[in-house]
Order: structure tokens, then sequence, then C-alpha cells
């Protein structure tokens, strides 16, 4: 076991370790380490698993409540949704498996949040996806790859998530330069579970026995975990083989196998092998509940042949779990999982050791300690400073660019790739399996599903401004936050929570560190000032290639239940007739909008006002007036402004409008204010809405009437027909363009 390693500079290059990594390592196992055991530290101490970098940001996170029932720290967070049920639900990035190889790399970031769900009790009802492109306008090699990513990203998630039988109900897609170098795909996924009847990833119990499920171990993805703590560069076309190759058959027969097992006493703890793969199972497991753990890999079921120790411990092969069960139930179990045709092997048992104790063909090839490898990983508190390009950009106005006509300027919006309908993408994916979808991709805003089980909906949104990270992370992330509560509130929905995903660039670019420690605080804020404590997440770091970083990207997603599955806001215009109302202040706010990025060429300025009094404000009234039967619709005004929120519910629901709304200065349509929202009121309930605005102090003034075969508002008008054919088409002529 303690055999000497060889050329040690180059192996700790190898696992991306340090050289006073390498020290500390020596201390811990008072030795030097063998291959395994180098293996095991390197996967457990990579960014991807340890989040060295991003540990001391993440620190007071708001994540209590009393509808928490289990915060960050598992498989995925758990919220009560009433009647005794309750929500499981995660996000997490798969972004440099994605960029190498778009099609497994989704599908595989698919498969891997669903694990983390149903590994929880919990049958997966929803998914949902955030996803960032770069460039696909131009004629340019880069262009085009980028397109190329665009359609293998869309059939990977389409083609995995609707093998298992679970739908992709909404998401965002957004484009920019930045982006060229790294894609993000941020997967989510919710399942519902009984509240009482959730599974942890604990080993605990002396004696007890670890089972392995699920499919059999190869080399496919290989040290992904370290592959994903580290920058690409143009060499990077060569980790292919780091990434993990799916197969959805084989993981709903996995997920159908665990729901079985779950209705049995047998488990006490089960745990996804994501990242990392069978150490990170492993260790965390035996890590929860201070217990220490064998484990034979020579029972390990294996697809290759001469497979090593080494392989077993840090392959990422998917569709596997490792499970902790109740001793003398270890039949029962083979019994279930081979009836689905799964593999299924006793390989260790739960020690009082603490420490992990690795064996082959009954040799004992590793011997680490459980807590340290968890515990005693690197915590860097990374230099940081402020961005110089903050300082340059933060006095730039529309005022220093030439004037554009609103006209032509809200025609080039409603083609912005940002803008227009997707329907390319999410016509891929199955939204309607499992008949619950009330509102999914297209339909705007927040996606919502029935609960059949209470009677209720759960609504929920992935939002990120982009922009409005680069110009100021704090607020950008505040920003966010709030986006993403406002279109679960704008569905009708109480917003409860959110899981995060944080896609940032090179840790050890005191610049990122910087964007990175200020979106934390913005989260934290916000999330204390609304009531949505964050009960799990992702950090996604080293999006960066040949020392260009991504964005800033603090994806949100916040889950909402409403009370009343048959009471579930649109956002797009109902009926002829209605009136138009603007709920909430406009102000001549225009850094990081869509109009000074598309119109202006530029991404500066100074981010609109927050205010958390008026976001909650709004949010209540909504819900309210909701349940009091008073709105037809209501979407939120975000990118493009008012404008464009208007267009999107005129081209979606095939209805014109004629409005005019207040402004200091004509661009003002555009202007990306936040806190505000457009709802229809029908003409007999306009003043009992209007009594409410008053109970509410909310701005508000009636804008307009829908119907017409026009676009109208103020000094823009387009014809309905034209106005469609944008939103609609523009999306299919470019993507298709190289096929």
């Amino acid at each position: 076991m303690n055999q000497q390693l060889e050329n040690i500079e180059e192996q700790l290059a190898n696992h991306k370790l340090s050289q006073e990594d390498y020290t500390h390592i020596k201390e811990i196992l008072k030795r030097e380490p063998n291959l395994v055991e180098l293996g095991i530290f390197s996967a457990m101490w990579s960014e991807h698993c340890s989040y060295k970098s991003s540990k001391v940001h993440l620190k007071g996170f708001p994540t209590k409540a009393p509808w928490v029932i289990q915060g960050p720290g598992e498989n995925a967070g758990v919220i009560d949704i009433g009647d005794g049920y309750a929500a499981v639900f995660k996000m997490e990035s798969h972004n440099h498996p994605s960029f190498i190889e778009p099609y497994q790399g989704a599908a595989t970031g698919v498969g891997g949040i669903m694990r983390d769900v149903f590994t929880m009790g919990a049958r997966p009802v929803a998914s949902l996806n955030s996803l960032r492109f770069g460039n696909i306008l131009n004629d340019d090699k880069t262009a085009a790859h980028q397109r190329y990513l665009v359609r293998g990203v869309t059939e990977g998630i389409g083609g995995y998530g609707n093998c298992m039988g679970v739908p992709t109900i909404g998401g965002e897609v957004s484009f920019d330069e930045c982006y060229n170098g790294n894609i993000l795909v941020n997967a989510f996924n919710l399942g519902i579970c009984k509240a009482d009847e959730i599974f942890l990833g604990v080993a605990e119990g002396i004696g007890n026995p670890v089972m392995y499920v699920g499919a059999k171990t190869g080399r496919d993805g290989l040290g992904g975990a370290v592959m994903s703590s580290d920058s690409f560069t143009e060499e990077s076309k060569s980790l292919r083989p780091t990434v993990q190759v799916g197969d959805p058959f084989t993981e709903k027969l996995l997920l159908e196998a665990c729901i079985e097992l779950f209705k049995t006493d047998h488990v006490v703890g089960i745990q996804d092998m994501g990242a990392a793969g069978l150490t990170s199972s492993s260790f965390e497991m035996a890590g929860r509940s201070g217990s220490g753990m064998i484990m034979h890999l020579d029972k390990v079921p294996a697809r290759e042949e001469k497979m090593t120790p080494y392989d077993f411990m840090l392959s990422e092969s998917q569709e596997r779990m490792l499970l902790c069960a109740k001793k003398g139930s270890e039949q029962a179990i083979i019994d279930i999982f081979e009836k689905w045709d799964l593999d299924v092997a006793v390989i260790g048992e739960v020690t009082d050791t603490g420490n992990m104790e690795l064996f082959w063909h009954g040799e004992k090839c590793a011997e680490v300690p459980v807590n340290p490898v968890s515990e005693e990983a690197p915590e860097l508190n990374r230099p940081m400073s402020k961005p110089d390009y903050l300082d340059e950009i933060k006095y730039i106005t529309i005022r220093d660019f030439p004037r554009v006509s609103n006209l032509d300027a809200f025609e080039m919006l409603t083609k912005s790739m940002e803008v227009v309908d997707k329907s390319w993408i999410y016509t891929q994916y199955d939204s309607m399996v499992q008949t619950n979808t009330i509102k999914n991709g297209g339909m705007l805003d927040a996606s919502v599903i029935r609960v059949k089980e209470n009677g209720k909906a759960l609504a929920m949104s992935a939002d990120c401004n982009v922009r409005f990270c680069y110009i100021d992370p704090k607020g950008g992330a505040a920003a966010a936050t709030m986006e993403a509560g406002r279109n679960v509130a704008m569905s009708g929905a109480r917003p409860l929570a959110i899981t995060d995903c944080l896609n940032f660039g090179n840790p050890e670019n005191p610049e990122v560190m910087w964007q990175f420690a200020q979106a934390c605080e913005g989260i934290k804020e916000a999330c204390a000032e609304l009531v949505t404590p964050v009960i799990g997440g992702n950090v996604s770091l080293y999006n960066e290639t040949n020392g260009v970083s991504v964005f800033p990207t603090p994806s949100i997603a916040t889950v909402g239940v409403n009370d009343d599955q048959n009471n579930v806001l649109m956002s797009s215009f109902q009926g002829k007739g209605n009136a138009l109302y603007l709920v909430g202040k406009t102000k001549s706010e225009f850094g990081g909008s869509l109009y000074m990025k598309e119109i202006c060429g530029a991404v500066a300025g100074v981010l609109p006002e927050i205010n958390y009094k008026n976001e909650l404000a709004l949010w209540d009234f909504v819900i309210e007036a909701n349940k009091k039967h008073l709105l037809e619709c209501a979407k939120d005004v975000s990118s493009g402004g008012v404008a464009i929120a208007l267009a999107k519910m005129a081209a979606t629901s095939g209805l014109g409008c004629d409005s005019e709304m207040g402004v200091l200065d004509d661009r003002d349509i555009f202007a990306e204010s936040m806190s505000r929202a457009i709802v229809e009121v029908k003409p007999e309930n306009c003043v009992a809405f209007e009594a409410m605005l008053t109970e509410y102090e909310l701005p508000c003034e009636e804008i307009g009437i829908i119907g017409g075969d026009r676009f109208t508002l103020n000094n823009v008008s387009m014809d309905m027909k034209i106005l469609q054919d944008n939103y609609f088409n523009t999306f299919k002529k470019v993507i298709e363009r190289d096929i």
C-alpha cells in the first residue's frame, strides 16, 4: 500500500495539487500517499468538490424559514408545500463538459440533477435550464461553433429529459460574446414527496452494509471534477475523455427502483455518485455521520477490463448510487434492483474507525481518515480587487450615443436573440409529460405545474441579467434574485426559496474573486429582505478561456406556491377590450440595459435603483389581487422595458394593443427600472383593482386597451403580423444557418 510515488512533481501537476497541499496530505496521513490516496485528495480538494475559493464567501446565506425542511449541505434542498407534501429542488452547472462535448455534457447534467432530487426520496416532476452561449449571429468560425453548441446542448437536454419522462417546462437562454470561450449550462430539477419521507446521504450504524446500485463503472468521466476546476486553453479539446456518458434508460430504471426501495424501511442513507464518483459519495456519507467505512473495490460492478482501484474511485460513470442499508436487508434490496435489471452489490460496511479503508482483492490499497478530507480541504481567502473597468463604464449613458428613432430601436430589439421566441429549443423538450404542466416554455415568465396531491400549484423561474452583474456584481445578483421571485409572484404564487448556480471566471484573478464576493453579498441581502432563503446551490469557477473570463453569472431559480392550481395567472393578453395597467415607477434607467447593449453597443452605466419594499409590495399586490380574481394576466417588466414586455405579451397572444405611458424622455419605454409589472384587468374589475392599489400605495397608470391588428405604444406602432414574424421566426433562421 505504501509504494512510493515516482515523479512527484509531475503527479502533483496532473492532479492540480500544490506543494503545500502535498505537505498537508502527508501530515494528515503521517506518511507519503500512494496514487489512489493522491487521487482521492485531488478530487475532494478540487474547486468543484471542496469549494475552497468560494467557501469563505458563502457563509451567511439566509437558509432558514418556517417552510424550509432541508437547507444546504444535502443532495438537494426541501421546502414544505402544505398538506404533508414537500418540494425537493436544486440547480447545478455542467459548463465545462458541455463546452467540450455539448450533447453528453448537457445530458449528463440533466441526469445528475435528477439523481440529486430522487436520491432524497422525491419523484422528479419538472425541469428548467439556464443556458448562456456566445455570439451566434456572425459568419465566422466562432459563431458557427456556438450555433453547433446550441444545437448539441438542446438535443442533450431534450434527449435525456424526454427519455426520463420528466417535463422540461421552462428556462432561459441568452447570448453574449463573453461566453464565446465558455458556455454555461445550468440544470434545475424539482421533485415532490411526502414531507416525512425524505432520505439523506448518511452512512451510519456500525456493521451496516454499504451497497452499490445502478449502472456498471467504466473509465468515462475519469478526472471530471478536477477538469472542471481549471480554465480552458486551446488544448482543452483533448479533454473529451473526461466528459461522462449518460444513459437515460438506465436512469429511468434507477429512478423507479429507488422509488420502490423508498417504500420499504431498508435504507439508512443514499447518495448520488456525481462529481468524483465513488470518492465523493463515500466520503460525504461517512463524513456526515462521523463514521468510517470499508469498501472492497474489486466487488464494484465493472464494464471495462483491467480497471484499477484508482479508476473505480475516480470514475464519473453515470446512473450510479451508493447506499447504506440496514443490516439484514441486503437480499431484499438486491431483489428490487435485479428486478429492474440494474447492477447491485454489497461492496463494504460502516465502521467506527473514522477512516476510509479500501481493499483490492483482499489487500488494503488505501486508508484515509474521512473527516480531514472534507474538513481540512484548503479554505482560501484569495486576494480581491475591484475591477478597473467599473470606474470607466460608470458614467456612460445613452446620451453619449447617437439618437435612434424609437421605431428603429423597437424593430432591432424585437429581433434581439435575447428577446425572440426560442421555440426551436423548447419544442424539442417534452413539456407536457406527467400531465401536470399549466404554464410551460414560451408562455413567458415563470413556469407552473399543478400538484395533484394537494390541489396547489408550484411556480418556478430561473433568471439572471448578466449585464446588470457586469456593471454591478452585488446589485446585479440582488436584481437576479428579485426578478426570479417577481416572475413567480406574477403567476400568483408566493416565492418561498431559491437555489443558485454561481458561474464565474478564474478565482486566481483578484478581480473575479471581488465580483464573486460582491455577488454573494447581493444574494444574501436580497434573500433576507425578500424572505426567500437559499436552500442549496452550486459554484462553478474557472469559466475562462485563454485568460478571458465570463461575465459574473449568478443564476437564481426561485420556487413558489400558489394555493389554488385553478387560479394561475398567465403572462400574455387574455381578452380584447381589457384594460392594461403599468404598476410601479418608470425612471430613465438604462444602465446594463438591453437597449444600451443592442442599440448603443455598450454594457455600461449605473444599475437601476433597488428597492425591496417596493418589490415586496408589488409581489403582495399581484398575489392578493389574483386571489380576488381581479387580474386576467400579469407580466414583469425587465429586459427591454415596457415596450418589449408588451410586445412579448402581444406576440404570444396574437392580440394587438393601443397603449401610451407617461415618460420624461421618449426612450423611457425601453428603460429597465425594477419592481414593475404590466397587468390586464377586465373593465368591470377596474374600480376594485384601483381601490386595491391605493391600499398598497403602489404607483400605477392605466396605459391602454387590448385589441386590434397593430401594436402601439407611444410613438411606436407595428403591424401584428410583422411583430409576430420578428418574434417567432428570427431565432430559427439564425440557428439553422449551418444545417
